[in-house]
């Protein structure tokens, strides 16, 4: 399975804002936005005005780095996107927003996708009764995730789900503290797409 194993701070310099890919870290001075203002690479060339093929790429790319998403599966997701019907962006976001690694992100269960990505593919959750270990896996309406009960009682897990009553949770997913599972409600609709990503801009790269 592809998948990117370099610097995740070196992504969020790329896009030039934080993806908050490295959880609390992010929140703290130790992040590189904000101690490196600068993109990475060779800054010895003088910078040109980046064209709008380049705005359209930089927000693909971002979108990309965001969600832990390799080139060809992102462009799935966006040819999906184009079969459906209503707004193809936020059909796009839609289908990301219901990755079992984003969802199990945003639980709570993990402080970053990248890290709900790493828990997934080692099996400590449940989807219904059945172990998914698949980050990809879309959640439905009605899906139960939960932690593995052999795993609830771990002091790892515990530290993790220690602030889970602090966390906001979105409205489409019902979460049951006491017992570490959540339950699918609905699909997110359109004002529940918390995102910065503009989607429109994603579109026009790939209709050209």
């Amino acid at each position: 399975m592809a998948r990117y194993t370099g610097p995740a701070c070196r992504r969020c310099r790329r896009v030039g804002e934080k993806l908050f890919l490295k959880g609390e870290r992010c929140y703290t001075p130790k992040c590189a936005v904000d101690r490196r203002r600068t993109p990475p690479g060779d800054r010895s060339m003088r910078r040109r005005r980046v064209s709008d093929h380049g705005i359209q790429l930089r927000e693909k790319q971002k979108a990309r780095y965001m969600y832990g998403i390799m080139e060809a599966q992102f462009s799935k997701y966006v040819k999906q996107a184009f079969t459906q019907s209503e707004s193809t962006g936020q059909n796009l976001i839609k289908q990301l927003e219901t990755r079992l690694d984003n969802v199990a992100y945003r639980l709570g269960f993990a402080d970053s996708r990248r890290q709900a990505r790493q828990l997934v593919l080692h099996g400590h959750f449940l989807v219904g009764d059945r172990k998914t270990d698949i980050p990809s896996y879309t959640v439905r309406p009605g899906d139960v995730i939960s932690w593995k009960e052999s795993h609830k009682d771990s002091e790892y897990v515990k530290i993790m789900t220690a602030d889970l009553p602090k966390r906001p949770v979105p409205e489409w997913l019902e979460l049951d503290v006491a017992n570490l599972k959540a339950t699918v409600r609905r699909l997110p609709s359109e004002d529940e797409l918390e995102t910065t990503i503009d989607t429109r801009l994603i579109v026009e790269f790939y209709s050209r």
